[in-house]
């Protein structure tokens, strides 16, 4: 399995991104992709998840009603739609896959056996 994340940048608080994360390997549509974030000095995070279908979505608490995670399965890409972005946002951003077709919420780390190498996303104040 491959996870091509790309999209980050350098931005000014206020400022939206766009990131990409192309899969390879498997089949993309049957199973559900997570985005996590590690800012510096910090743990991994969960940020957003999405199901199989894409018909279920999850985020954090702090990017609720600014982040939009989506999927296309015929491009194989999961994407994260980042706006109102804010210093706190800024961290390397990894793209993940699960092993099963639902985002467990009661952990979301379970299933995401599959990552990429991440995008940096800066943002400055």
């Amino acid at each position: 399995v491959q996870l091509q994340a790309s999209g980050g940048g350098l931005v000014q608080a206020g400022d939206s991104l766009r990131l990409s994360c192309a899969a390879s390997g498997r089949t993309f549509s049957r199973y559900a992709m997570g985005w996590f974030r590690q800012a510096p000095g910090k743990e991994r995070e969960f940020v957003a998840a999405i199901n199989w279908s894409g018909g279920s979505t999850y985020y954090t608490d702090s990017v609720k009603g600014r982040f939009t995670i989506s999927r296309d399965n015929a491009k194989n890409t999961v994407y994260l739609q980042m706006n109102s972005l804010k210093p706190e946002d800024t961290a390397v951003y990894y793209c993940s896959q699960s092993t099963v077709r639902y985002v467990a919420t009661e952990n979301y780390y379970y299933g995401m056996d599959y990552w990429g190498k991440g995008t940096l996303v800066t943002v400055s104040s």
